[in-house]
């Protein structure tokens, strides 16, 4: 059967670092899973929010 030398590089990673999938799920965790949005804190944030002139370099 083929494996090709990426599935056998992962396997052997795998094997050399055990805690690598763990780890992996820290970072996910870190980055990418979010609590839900507060809806009320968000509109509070939207309602303070200063409008920006169209371009901000031009000189008036």
């Amino acid at each position: 059967m083929y494996e090709s030398e990426i599935t056998k590089f992962i396997r052997e990673l795998k094997i050399a670092r055990p805690q690598l999938e763990e780890e992996q799920r820290k970072g996910r965790a870190i980055w990418w899973d979010k609590k839900p949005l507060d809806m009320k804190e968000v509109s509070e944030q939207d309602a303070g929010r200063v409008p920006q002139q169209p371009y901000p370099y031009a000189t008036k």
